[in-house]
């Protein structure tokens, strides 16, 4: 009997704990840091797209566009370059597998492209790998980090003037 209560109590902390970290995140009062966080996650290897908070973000409050931008574009970066330390030290500690062919061919175009292939993150399903394997390939960080910048906020940028210019008008206030 006591272990039944103390599994209901378990429950009940993390349901709050689940509540205060949504309630933190909720859209708009803390609109930026959510952006931020899920940008962030997003540029990981985490299956998650930043893309609808940005724009919701932007069409919640229009005049937060180029903080949003600037924050999402910050997020999405340093989860780039998480993935970018993780194939680093990936590297570190793995042993050459044998390779396919094409796995061979898709290694030889980076490594001729360098960093610059990080310029490329922003796709989707080969972009946050790319910043994965720019680690493993130990391309130097810092211009591995300002090509994934460069990537990420032209992306951001553009995605969400289109998305602007083809929806307009502002959505209606969420509660109300």
């Amino acid at each position: 009997m006591g272990g039944k209560y103390y599994g209901s109590q378990r429950q009940a902390i993390m349901n709050d704990w689940i509540d205060l970290i949504l309630t933190t995140l909720a859209l708009p009062q803390y609109g930026l840091s959510s952006v931020f966080v899920v940008s962030f996650l997003g540029a990981t290897l985490l299956p998650l797209a930043s893309e609808p908070a940005v724009f919701g973000l932007i069409k919640i409050n229009s005049e937060l566009f180029w903080p949003t931008i600037v924050a999402a574009t910050c997020g999405n970066t340093l989860g780039g370059s998480l993935s970018w330390w993780m194939g680093w030290g990936t590297h570190q500690i793995a042993e050459r597998a044998r390779r396919s062919p094409v796995q061979i061919r898709a290694l030889n175009w980076l490594q001729r492209l360098g960093a610059k292939a990080c310029l490329f993150s922003f796709l989707p399903v080969i972009g946050d790998p790319l910043c994965f394997l720019a680690g493993w390939l130990r391309f130097p960080f810092w211009t591995s980090f300002f090509y994934m910048l460069v990537g990420k906020f032209l992306r951001y940028l553009v995605m969400t003037s289109l998305l602007l210019w083809m929806l307009p008008g502002r959505l209606p206030s969420i509660g109300n």
